[in-house]
């Protein structure tokens, strides 16, 4: 696939990136062989490849769903500037 200067124009506007009109012939082929180079990625074969989450194997870490120091609510809000029936209680913002 071919990019023409318009076309890199246009890539370039929608990025927000001031390019020289000079430049936009070189911006041009750049983007052409980046495209040229994923079409290559595309013809690859991957039907037996798994995906991965790493280049290394390695099995995510995983740990139990257990509620842990529960129970402790009187101990969370003994620091609290202000508690109202079991909960923070916080000024109002809005009006």
């Amino acid at each position: 696939m071919s990019i023409d200067k318009e076309t890199a124009r246009k890539v370039a506007h929608l990025a927000r990136i001031e390019v020289q009109d000079d430049h936009l012939g070189l911006l041009a082929a750049e983007l052409s062989n980046i495209l040229t180079f994923m079409e290559q990625l595309n013809e690859v074969n991957v039907d037996d490849v798994e995906p991965m989450t790493s280049v290394t194997p390695m099995a995510l870490k995983k740990r139990k769903d257990v509620v842990t120091d529960g129970g402790i609510q009187d101990k969370i809000l003994a620091n609290a500037p202000d508690t109202r029936e079991g909960f923070f209680a916080v000024p109002k913002v809005v009006e």
